[in-house]
């Protein structure tokens, strides 16, 4: 992992918060838990894995793809997406272990409250 300098400088501090914006759509998230189990799917697969439409799904993985998390590669005239970057499965996985051990607090507050 890259330690970050201090202070960041602006160029990057405008491209994390590009990346951390790649999340901020519920669907982007959902797509791209999808895309961790079938590890390859069209547009039309997703759509009907996520139970939403084509267009909508379509939109999400552009920006995700313009966004460097997605590869996409054409086969005949279907276009597959995949995860391109591990790593942002990895920034997932971390602020699902950062939800988790705050819901673990919260449960102890409440649990002395309780008392």
């Amino acid at each position: 992992m890259v330690a970050l300098p201090s202070p960041i400088p602006e160029p990057m501090v405008d491209l994390i918060a590009a990346r951390f914006r790649l999340l901020g759509e519920p669907m982007r998230v959902r797509a791209i838990d999808a895309l961790r189990q079938l590890e390859e799917a069209s547009v039309g697969e997703l759509a009907e894995e996520l139970g939403t439409s084509q267009q909508n799904v379509s939109r999400h993985l552009g920006a995700l793809s313009a966004g460097g998390v997605l590869s996409r590669r054409k086969e005949g005239n279907r276009v597959l997406y995949s995860i391109a970057d591990e790593h942002f499965l990895a920034m997932c996985e971390h602020v699902c272990a950062s939800i988790e051990r705050e819901n673990e607090q919260l449960g102890e507050v409440l649990a002395g409250l309780g008392g």
